[in-house]
């Protein structure tokens, strides 16, 4: 039997349906609530609301737990590549042999841009921020596959899948040439890989092609694969109520850049690092860091600690701590920032005010590390992001147009203002 939650009000009582998850998450449906006792639920920033029924990620951030269609993020980083885990995130298993080298072999097919395309970056400014390019460039992606509007059947949506994620390197490759005023583009090798490929686009210059490190390339596909999908974050739920409008996958996706380029949310990272330069500028000692942590009328904020979701360590942060330190080595490279980071965060977590609030380092708190050893410079930061979190972006979009039960997102408000009045009386004040 179906557990149940009562809910009373004004003399008014009702019984409401408890769905269980699969990880034992329990959620009330109040979906008839306003409909039995006249009122709505309020929940300012949608904290304690679910919005969807989801099977691609899982966390819990109590335990510091993140899984991909169940499988825990370490084993993933240790064992799959980005290319594997999007297949995962998006179709729900991973793909045969076959399945694999034919996937590839789209994303080859789609690794150019149109010329039309090409010269639309010339209108943009030299300054111009990468997001802004990003997000207008997708949109206009979707200018040059008017017959991807409507996906009508699985091969649609392969096309579109492998549009989006070969080409969003392509396009996030010419918006760092651009900004660099320079032209050139390389057209990288088939056998190279997804992320090598990437950056060779990025880093090959006029009679200098750049060839990727193995270890370089697995870094940053590792920080692909963390990225991936995390669960209903604010760019993952705009994404997802674009799509219940029945917008095309590009739009969606599209919006879901916008909400990531916030500096609350795929700006993190950059934060970090300014943080960082802002300390070794300052000459700033960890003490007195710390010190200005814990006053109350103190500016200064510590950025890369804490979690809106983990309440105990990010478990990729774990995972990338150990990769930042091996890129550094094989780059030979000391970077100041990253002891300074160490040393905030040996500091931190021995002290009470930190760990008794559950303030641990989360993944940006080193992922901007590795990126500016590789030498991705910092306003491409949330460029990167968004390339590695295309796969769950696309994945919600599938679920959400796959829901038969599926409505138009419209969520419900508490009106605050003034009464019912009339013109004169609004136009005396």
């Amino acid at each position: 039997m179906q557990d149940k939650a009562t809910i009373s009000y004004d003399g008014k009582a009702a019984d409401y349906p408890v769905i269980i998850g699969t990880e034992g998450e329990k959620a009330i449906d109040v979906g008839k609530l306003r409909a039995q006792t006249g009122c709505i639920t309020f929940d300012d920033g949608y904290g304690n609301t679910g919005s969807c029924l989801s099977k691609i990620t899982f966390i819990d951030g109590d335990q510091g737990i993140l899984r991909y269609r169940g499988i825990d993020i370490a084993e993933l980083a240790e064992k799959s590549d980005f290319i594997e885990t999007a297949y995962l995130i998006i179709w729900g298993r991973f793909p045969t042999a076959d399945e694999r080298r034919a996937f590839e072999a789209r994303l080859q097919e789609h690794a150019k841009l149109p010329e039309s395309m090409t010269q639309q970056f010339q209108g943009f400014p030299k300054d111009a921020h990468p997001m802004a390019i990003l997000t207008a460039m997708i949109n206009a992606m979707s200018c040059h596959h008017q017959e991807l509007f409507e996906i009508r059947n699985e091969a649609d949506f392969t096309t579109a899948t492998a549009i989006l994620l070969s080409k969003i390197r392509l396009i996030a490759a010419y918006i760092y040439k651009h900004g660099t005023g320079d032209s050139l583009f390389v057209q990288p090798s088939d056998a190279s890989g997804y992320t090598a490929q990437f950056l060779t686009m990025m880093f090959s210059w006029p009679g200098k092609r750049y060839v990727a490190d193995a270890d370089v390339a697995r870094a940053l596909d590792l920080l692909f694969i963390l990225h991936a999908d995390h669960e209903q974050n604010c760019s993952t739920s705009t994404v997802r109520m674009v799509a219940s409008s029945e917008a095309n996958l590009f739009t969606a996706v599209s919006a879901g850049v916008s909400a990531l380029w916030g500096k609350l949310h795929g700006g993190a990272n950059q934060a970090v690092l300014e943080m960082l330069q802002g300390i070794k500028d300052r000459g700033d000692s960890i003490e007195s860091v710390i010190a200005k942590c814990k006053q109350k009328d103190s500016d200064f904020r510590l950025m890369g600690f804490g979690h809106r979701v983990y309440k105990n360590f990010d478990p990729r942060a774990k995972i990338i701590k150990v990769a930042c330190d091996k890129v550094l080595d094989k780059l030979g490279k000391t970077d100041p920032l990253l002891q300074i980071a160490k040393d905030l965060e040996k500091a931190a977590l021995s002290d009470s005010y930190f760990v008794d609030r559950k303030l641990y380092p989360n993944v940006d708190f080193y992922s901007g590390i590795i990126m500016r050893a590789i030498g991705i410079p910092t306003n491409m930061f949330t460029v990167m992001f968004a390339l590695g979190r295309m796969p769950g972006w696309i994945a919600n979009w599938k679920e959400t147009n796959e829901n038969p039960k599926a409505r138009i997102y419209r969520p419900r408000q508490i009106y605050m203002g003034p009464k019912l009045r009339s013109y004169e009386e609004a136009k005396k004040g």
